[in-house]
């Protein structure tokens, strides 16, 4: 069944025409949904004109020369380098672009921990899934998976200390003092997800970050340690209805309603289509798991098969995304991303 006819109406023709408020999503349209290959003049156009035109040009206009924004490192938050970082990557910005580069390699000079993850802070403690999973996201979507000292350095080295971080290969417990690699009771405290931040369990939020850039690796490309985390990760996924949310809670009694809020850009919170649309990269669209899910995002689009911002960074971030409440491209793209995949409604 064609993916489109799960729709109330056809928002391609919306996504695909020119928009210089918001250029990323024609990019990332003819991309991800036509499948328009890397040399095709179009995209290439299409990219160019995120790079001059909408919010990655505002953004870079605030960069360091030497690549940072404001400070290196995590903070301040949703402004500081890496919040930046991420932010660009997921508005399409062209990673061969020299500012991009300067901040590439600022990151990796700045994040990696001794441990081979990329840290808040570059020391191991400041190893935490959500971070290295959307950092190593946008790595790979500025290039870097092609880029030989990035894949057969700095970039795999990351992802393999996040895949062995999830599965526990070579990592001793917390309580291990001596060990030489070992979990620490901050960030990332053991293997399965678990992370301080939610009072010791597995973290959902963190699980499908550390998946995204692992979806993101070609299958040929993908280490044993990578295979095994993501089926650490998937069955991890499925063991909840991830149309409910009902993960391990450290500090509530009940799911998060940001899981219910579909917006952009995606940060350390997550929803039920970021679940959605990593699950289903991994190859689990025909999973009957997932149809109360799918089910789910279908019932939110509205009769022009458009789906709403409901969950915005505007007033935090350098420059604002589209207006909350009203249909959003974004939000819509990555709807889209998410039936392509899934044609099973």
């Amino acid at each position: 069944m064609n993916w489109q006819t799960i729709l109330n109406d056809d928002p391609l023709p919306w996504l695909l025409e020119e928009d210089p408020l918001n250029p990323g999503v024609r990019y990332f349209a003819l991309r991800d949904l036509l499948g328009m290959p890397a040399h095709s003049p179009e995209l290439r156009a299409a990219q160019q004109a995120v790079m001059t035109t909408g919010p990655v040009p505002a953004i870079l206009a605030q960069q360091h020369p030497d690549g940072y924004w404001i400070q290196p490192g995590y903070l301040p938050k949703y402004q500081g380098t890496m919040w930046s970082f991420i932010f660009l990557a997921q508005l399409g910005a062209d990673g061969r672009a020299p500012r991009i580069r300067r901040a590439v390699e600022h990151l990796l000079d700045y994040a990696p921990a001794a441990h081979g993850g990329l840290s808040l802070d570059g020391r191991n403690s400041g190893l935490i899934h959500c971070l290295q999973g959307n950092l190593c996201a946008a790595l790979i979507e500025f290039g870097c998976l092609d880029d030989a000292d990035c894949r057969s350095g700095r970039l795999q080295r990351a992802l393999d200390w996040l895949a062995r971080s999830i599965t526990g290969a070579g990592i001793a417990a917390s309580d291990e003092k001596d060990a030489p690699v070992r979990y620490l009771r901050s960030g990332n405290s053991g293997p399965g997800f678990a992370c301080s931040a939610n009072n010791h369990l597995p973290c959902a939020w963190g699980a499908i970050k550390a998946l995204l850039p692992l979806s993101k690796v070609p299958a040929s490309h993908r280490t044993p340690p990578m295979d095994s985390a993501i089926q650490t990760g998937i069955s991890f996924l499925f063991s909840c209805d991830p149309a409910a949310a009902d993960y391990p809670m450290g500090y509530a009694s009940k799911p998060n309603q940001s899981w219910f809020k579909f917006g952009y850009p995606i940060f350390y919170i997550t929803d039920v289509l970021q679940n959605l649309e990593v699950l289903t990269a991994l190859g689990c669209a025909a999973d009957p798991r997932l149809r109360p899910a799918l089910e789910l995002l279908r019932r939110k689009q509205d009769r022009q098969g458009r789906w709403l911002m409901e969950y915005t960074y505007n007033g935090k971030t350098w420059v604002d995304v589209e207006e909350k409440g009203k249909p959003s491209k974004w939000v819509t793209l990555r709807a889209l991303r998410v039936l392509h995949h899934a044609p099973l409604l």
